[in-house]
């Protein structure tokens, strides 16, 4: 007998007795271990549904209602009294054995909960964002980090039991208390929610074997597999000689303290910018093209440091001898700048984030977040980095110091394999029916690849003792320590400082070639004019890309057909290659991360901070465009477009209510009070902590520098 995720029993907290002896009816309920603990091998989930008021002039919130799941089967209950209730009931039920419950988004629920359990344990990546909080026998997990989708998603991508969430049944801008009438629709709508994650969880079980092989986070699955694949190869259950060949690798990689911080210098994410000639501007015909799995690729076909760090004194430092250390090993190192100029008007590529020794007479001149000029500042520069700046500035003096080097080479064959099976999972089981979910892992396992990387390595320390203690750090000599001697390491912080650094140089490349042509860039893209005249540099370098391939191939004896794999129609993919993604017929940008297209007759927006429909239907609605919404896509029926793209300007501000974004305030004391809801129904309140939530406005400014950087307000050294 199998449990039911679609239509399963539900009870209410009266029955809990009844309700969990259905739950264990289930051939699933069986018992696994994990080390010297004692797991139900079963779907558990937790949620819950509170209302934010005004109280007095102050923010209060409350909880209404909540309802557990577990293995199919839900309980539905109003307060925290009940909630103890249900949870010492089940406590007594599994004697020594441990439930693990799921919760989407954690941190959230956590803070209503935190006062009402004494916590054993509390896992946290950052302050007040636990992953894992065990409270006796119960441990609840946070399945949000876990999947890395929202909820709704969570139920669109469900495989084997398909959930939905159900949308637009609960307006949570009405006030309800824990006596306010529920409707059928209402109830349903929190049933789901908890059938959701329990669903999503069973296939986890099944796809891992049992609960206890769930990683915490998305991230462990391509952690595990990587680490399985290198350390042990096809061997897990014992340390053979491939444990040891890859353990001397790594004893041969290791870092100082001071090396790690000037890596944490060195490392810059993506590049995100737009050419500031075309900022606010209505374009037209405005082609795109992006990498084929970008980041993948620079980790299976590029060079990193394969050797530790040797620092090179400062008197050594000749200029000759620089530029041979540039030409043949990774290098890292500080350097200052002295009149600092940018050469090229349609892009500037220093981040004024990644820059440092800067005095309250330094003078300056930003391009959105990108030095123009400055008189004198410090930065850390990889070769590649160096390579970059070189073309698009100039200066008169640099002073280079803590130059260190690294000898060249490629990641180890095994790290390399298994991120090429990553990246043939997803090319040849995209679209093909009866393998989504080996499709899905292997898609969200290569795009963990690169995150896996960069892991810090002197982490945020973030305790739950009672409450939230402010965040520490560990000692700096210790933790390097602990890094370089730790048996399981299979990664070196330096190659994903190296990963970004070369998807840069790469990126850089294509701004290159287009010149005043350039528009937009994002990480892994470029929108530009006249793609047909560049034509002839994406074929030099897709050509480059299959000669790395062929290197890399041949060096390790990888068949090529790995990098290169078969798409369900037959359509080679090869890793890394541009990418042709069409044509806008129109586009405007302001700035990084704000921009507006129409392809065909979809219309899009990408800004951070804001969903794709919400502010964009807000704005269509504005000017009088007429649209349907299409598979999560708005379609253009009528209207003025020009009209539609003139107000997505500086001056742009969505209303709270319009979009569908929140504002979190924590609370961590009491709040009570009496509280009447919507239907007009009183209803005293009581919480120990809460979060208080309320919809958020969205402005479109400009910071003030840039607005004048484009206005030409300020001289423009070119």
């Amino acid at each position: 007998m199998k449990p039911n995720f679609i239509n399963g029993l539900v009870f209410d907290i009266s029955e809990k007795e009844i309700a969990w002896k259905f739950a264990m009816r289930f051939d699933n309920a069986k018992i696994v271990k994990q080390r010297s603990f004692k797991y139900l091998n079963i779907p558990a989930a937790f949620d819950i549904e509170t209302s934010s008021f005004e109280y007095n002039g102050e923010k209060h919130a409350c909880m209404y209602c909540w309802q557990f799941g577990i293995n199919g089967v839900t309980i539905l209950g109003r307060t925290w009294h009940e909630f103890l209730e249900l949870t010492e009931y089940i406590t007594s039920q599994l004697v020594d054995t441990r439930l693990i419950i799921y919760v989407h988004n954690l941190s959230y629920e956590f803070q209503f909960m935190k006062f009402w359990f004494h916590w054993d344990k509390v896992f946290a990546i950052k302050r007040r964002t636990p992953v894992r909080a065990t409270t006796g026998l119960l441990e609840f997990k946070c399945s949000l980090y876990l999947s890395g989708y929202s909820l709704e998603l969570l139920g669109k991508n469900l495989l084997k039991y398909k959930v939905q969430k159900l949308s637009g049944d609960l307006d949570y801008r009405l006030n309800r208390h824990c006596e306010t009438p529920l409707t059928f629709k209402e109830n349903q709508y929190r049933i789901n929610d908890v059938r959701v994650v329990m669903a999503y969880i069973q296939e986890c079980i099944e796809d891992e074997g049992n609960i206890t092989k769930i990683p915490l986070t998305k991230t462990g699955y391509v952690r595990r597999h990587c680490r399985q694949k290198c350390l042990y190869g096809d061997n897990p259950n014992k340390k053979n000689s491939h444990f040891m060949t890859w353990r001397k690798i790594m004893q041969g990689l290791t870092i100082e303290p001071a090396e790690y911080e000037q890596l944490k210098r060195a490392f810059q994410g993506g590049f995100v910018h737009a050419n500031a000639t075309y900022v606010g501007q209505i374009l037209h015909d405005i082609g795109s093209a992006d990498f084929t799995s970008s980041y993948p690729y620079v980790m299976v076909c590029k060079y990193f440091p394969m050797s530790k760090g040797k620092l090179i004194p400062n008197e050594e430092l000749t200029s000759e001898k620089v530029t041979s250390y540039l030409a043949r090993y990774c290098c890292m190192f500080d350097v200052e700048f002295t009149e600092l100029q940018a050469t090229k008007i349609y892009e500037q590529t220093l981040s004024w984030s990644r820059c440092y020794g800067i005095t309250k007479d330094t003078k300056k001149q930003l391009n959105n977040g990108r030095v123009v000029y400055c008189n004198k500042l410090q930065t850390t520069l990889t070769e590649l980095d160096f390579d970059t700046m070189k073309f698009f500035y100039k200066w008169d003096e640099c002073k280079i110091s803590n130059f260190r080097i690294y000898e060249k080479g490629y990641l180890p064959k095994e790290l390399i394999l298994a991120i090429l099976d990553f990246y043939q999972g997803k090319t040849t089981l995209k679209g093909v029916e009866g393998y989504e979910s080996e499709y899905t892992k292997s898609k969200n396992n290569l795009n963990a690849c690169y995150g896996m990387s960069v892991t810090d390595i002197v982490r945020e320390i973030n305790e739950f003792k009672g409450d939230w203690l402010e965040p520490t750090f560990p000692e700096l000599n210790q933790a390097i320590y602990e890094y370089n001697n730790k048996t399981d390491r299979f990664l070196f912080y330096p190659w994903g400082v190296w990963v970004t650094a070369h998807a840069r140089h790469n990126l850089f490349s294509g701004i290159r070639e287009f010149k005043d042509d350039y528009v937009y860039s994002d990480t892994d893209s470029i929108k530009g004019f006249n793609f047909d005249k560049h034509m002839d540099y994406f074929k030099r370098y897709n050509k480059n890309v299959e000669y790395e391939i062929n290197e890399v191939s041949n060096y390790y004896k990888i068949p090529k057909e790995k990098f290169a794999p078969l798409t369900r129609n037959g359509e080679v993919k090869i890793i890394g290659v541009w990418d042709f993604e069409g044509t806008y017929d129109m586009f405007k940008t302001e700035g990084a991360k704000r921009y507006m297209t129409v392809k065909k007759d979809v219309i899009e927006i990408t800004v951070a901070g804001l969903g794709k429909l919400n502010g964009l239907k807000y704005m269509c609605d504005s000017v009088g465009i007429e649209y349907e919404i299409i598979k999560n896509k708005l379609h253009y029926i009528s209207g003025d477009l020009e009209s539609l793209f003139n107000i997505f300007n500086e001056t742009l501000e969505i209303p709270p209510e319009k979009t569908g974004k929140l504002t979190h305030t924590y609370f961590d004391e009491e709040c009570q009070g009496w509280l009447v809801d919507y239907q007009g129904n009183g209803c005293e309140y009581y919480e120990q902590s809460y979060v208080h939530l309320e919809d958020a406005g969205y402005s479109l400014s400009l910071a003030k520098e840039f607005i004048e950087y484009l206005k030409g307000e300020m001289y423009v050294f070119f």
